[in-house]
């Protein structure tokens, strides 16, 4: 009998069946098989709402045999608000008949896989030894961040910097029950970074909130929070000094503000973005060669890795009995 049924999962369940280690893993196998041409992947399309602020986007992609799309609104104001930043679902089809097999919440996927995409990064670029991270800005991005760190490097001392001193407290809290770490909140996003050796900036930023001239050598960065051309959270000099590299030239070349504007400074060019990770992990380009260069991974996230994530979810909720089945249509009426 044919089946019509889409499967639904929710947040709760999203993060059990997408465990981070397993994460970094998945999303280490979607950009190499992007590079090798396997994806079809345009850039996103956003819509600006409220003078640029707030936006909606959609990200397609189509990965092997997954084909999917995220719709999802980021309204960064929500901070102040209860309600999540990123908002939206991604939706999970079959090739064979086109069926919409998942609907899955795009908010936990989003921070658990952003976060994955840096850890592997970080595992690719990091010296192998880092212990002492240091994260900018201290929400949602900051806790899955922290998770992906421990997975792939040895951390031991972690510093936390954000604009908000209650946010920066809740960090500390939450941060030290969950994992068995020196754990500090620091009044300066200076006084966070000094003596780091890997570094997330994971805010909202507009403007710079790391200055290349707090990294100390042999540091990696992983710059997360800026997605759009007139956004930036490193100055130039923290880009131009370091080795950078990309999840996607093509979105680097469209959205990377923390590139683009040093670029139109005049400080870099096209040629200083080293490689694509997908390219790293395949063994196209060289990453650090001596442990006191300084790295950087320009984050800007690619519906690959939402499709790859929806297909692990998809067939691990598959095998558990997770989720919930609902019938929205997609069989032919019978006359």
């Amino acid at each position: 009998m044919a089946d019509a049924r889409t499967l639904i999962v929710p947040h709760a369940e999203v993060e059990r069946l997408l465990p981070m280690a397993e994460c970094i893993d998945v999303m280490g196998e979607a950009l190499a098989a992007a590079t090798r041409g396997e994806a079809l992947l345009p850039l996103r399309q956003v819509l600006r709402l409220h003078s640029g602020r707030d936006a909606f986007a959609l990200m397609p992609a189509i990965l092997g045999s997954a084909i999917g799309a995220k719709v999802i609104t980021v309204f960064p104001g929500n901070d102040a608000t209860p309600y999540e930043s990123h908002i939206g679902v991604i939706l999970y089809f079959d090739d064979t008949h086109g069926r919409l097999l998942a609907i899955i919440d795009a908010s936990s996927v989003t921070a658990i896989r952003t976060a994955a995409v840096s850890g592997l990064a970080t595992r690719l670029l990091s010296n192998p030894g880092a212990s002492r991270l240091a994260l900018l800005g201290a929400g949602v991005q900051a806790m899955t961040h922290l998770e992906a760190m421990c997975a792939v490097r040895p951390i031991q001392q972690v510093a936390i910097w954000s604009r908000s001193t209650d946010r920066r407290a809740h960090f500390v809290t939450w941060a030290r029950q969950r994992f068995a770490l020196e754990v500090v909140a620091c009044d300066t996003a200076a006084d966070a970074v000094r003596g780091a050796d890997v570094i997330c900036t994971v805010t909202a930023s507009r403007s710079p909130v790391l200055q290349g001239a707090w990294v100390a050598p042999g540091a990696h960065v992983n710059a997360v929070g800026a997605s759009i051309a007139s956004a930036r959270e490193l100055d130039t000099e923290a880009v131009e000094q370091s080795l950078l590299f990309v999840d996607r030239r093509e979105s680097a070349m469209s959205e990377a503000g923390d590139f683009l504007i040093p670029r139109d400074e005049g400080a870099v060019d096209n040629a200083h973005i080293r490689g694509e990770l997908g390219e790293l992990v395949l063994g196209r380009v060289a990453g650090r060669t001596d442990p006191a260069q300084r790295t950087l991974f320009k984050s800007l996230g690619l519906a690959v890795e939402d499709v790859a994530s929806a297909r692990l979810i998809y067939e691990r909720a598959l095998a558990t009995g997770a989720g919930t089945w609902i019938e929205l249509g997609g069989l032919r009426p019978v006359p």
